[in-house]
């Protein structure tokens, strides 16, 4: 039986606003509450291990742990993406060039141990496992490429969030105009939701100063929790209908 969500149109609006929330939480925790990358990464991993353990002792699909565990992977990704960049000192590039390999690497270990990297339906314990492993690592990732762009490249925020949502929206024409491998379109678009996401967040939260709104990391996430939830319930517990993108 499947233990993922379907992906439609409502999935990737529900994983950017999932992933937004990721990087406003993840700073609240981390700067606004004072906690630091380290410690924060430390909770937040032990929170994205204990939601997995749940997800992956399940034997059906669970809409709100489901988008739960993907809500951790982003908020551990943001602060583990953090300390890597800023307390290690790795920096953007570098710290983006270590978390490519380790997603390709995890990539190429679930072709080789599953034959596939499907992930419409995803049914064994060992295949979910890959699955989240590369959702937490890809939104680390992205998580580095947001910061990146939203600080050293001067687009700012709302520059970055405009490109980066230019990018996605291209992946999907080619989706639909090219053979391009789906799988591949998929985890770029994935990739790429993240750093719309942290420079989307950033926009609500940073001082208006600075370029932002000045919403605070508080403001935000409240209201992007909100927002989540309804769109979940909207999504699975009402008479809705989606169309279904198989890869």
């Amino acid at each position: 039986m499947n233990k993922v969500a379907t992906v439609t149109l409502a999935f990737w609006i529900m994983k950017i606003c999932a992933t937004t929330l990721g990087e406003t939480a993840g700073d609240m925790f981390s700067m606004t509450l004072n906690m630091g990358y380290a410690v924060s990464t430390i909770m937040l991993m032990s929170l994205f291990l204990a939601s997995l353990f749940f997800q992956l002792g399940t034997k059906k699909f669970h809409p709100m742990l489901y988008w739960l565990v993907i809500l951790t992977t982003s908020t551990a990704g943001t602060t583990m993406s953090d300390f890597m960049d800023r307390t290690l000192g790795l920096g953007y590039a570098l710290g983006s060039t270590i978390l490519v390999s380790g997603l390709v690497l995890i990539l190429v270990i679930w072709y080789k141990v599953e034959g596939s990297l499907q992930v419409s339906n995803i049914a064994s314990r060992r295949a979910e496992t890959f699955y989240w492993f590369a959702i937490l690592i890809s939104n680390t990732l992205g998580t580095a490429l947001g910061d990146f762009l939203a600080d050293d490249s001067g687009l700012g925020f709302f520059g970055g969030a405009a490109l980066v949502g230019s990018v996605i929206a291209l992946i999907a024409l080619l989706y639909k105009i090219t053979s391009i491998n789906k799988i591949f379109l998929f985890w770029a678009a994935f990739i790429l939701t993240r750093p719309f996401g942290a420079t989307f967040g950033d926009l609500l939260t940073k001082p208006i100063v600075k370029g932002g709104f000045g919403f605070g990391t508080v403001g935000s996430s409240m209201v992007l929790v909100a927002i989540l939830v309804s769109v979940i319930s909207m999504v699975y517990f009402a008479p809705t209908k989606t169309t279904k993108v198989s890869y």
